[in-house]
């Protein structure tokens, strides 16, 4: 005997969509799922991130302290001395080179060399920075570090800074002393003594 569930799973399905936007009958109530009014309840909706309608946003409710360098700090490609071992000895290892290598995806930003492994040849390395570590290993080898105008990678000297400890032990400097009466001149007369009080009278 055959069961209901055998004979109908062979029958395509045969249901309608639900209807929506035709009221309180369709099933999905007055507003259709969407809620109240307002631009999510419209169709093709799109809000972009961090946009509150009308509310006054979380970025404008904040206030703004500190300085972030997240704009003005130097970004580079960065390639590690262990992967310039793929090069051959005498090899020059630009931006070029290391492009078609696949260690660098585009000449967008500089390239700087940092010393994370050992190497093993001499290699002309042109890069716009170097690490100190990385910088010496490559010179060690007996080959040489360039910058991007081909003049040798010098790091530059330390920026001295001032110290504001120092300047608070240094004594105040001392008031300048009268300048000397021309001559010819006439000295400045003296002040006169103040008088002394009359002595009271003796009972």
């Amino acid at each position: 005997m055959s069961m209901i569930h055998e004979i109908t799973a062979a029958a395509p399905r045969n249901k309608l969509p639900k209807r929506k936007g035709r009221g309180e009958s369709s099933g999905h109530g007055k507003t259709s799922g969407r809620g109240t009014k307002g631009a999510k309840a419209r169709q093709g909706k799109y809000v972009k991130r961090g946009h509150e309608h009308g509310q006054t946003p979380i970025f404008r409710r904040l206030p703004k302290r500190g300085f972030s360098n997240e704009n003005f700090e130097s970004r580079f490609h960065v390639v590690n001395l262990s992967e310039l071992e793929r090069f051959d000895d005498g090899a020059t290892v630009d931006a070029a080179a290391l492009i078609g290598a696949g260690l660098v995806p585009d000449e967008r930003l500089p390239v700087k060399i940092l010393g994370d492994g050992t190497l093993s040849k001499r290699l002309n390395v042109t890069a716009g920075w170097y690490s100190r570590s990385a910088h010496e290993k490559i010179t060690g080898a007996g080959g040489s570090a360039k910058n991007l105008k081909g003049e040798d990678f010098k790091f530059p000297k330390p920026t001295p800074r001032f110290d504001h400890s120092k300047d608070q032990g240094k004594k105040k400097k001392a008031a300048p002393e009268a300048a000397p009466a021309a001559e010819g001149a006439k000295p400045a007369p003296a002040p006169a003594a103040p008088e002394a009080p009359p002595a009271a009278a003796q009972e």
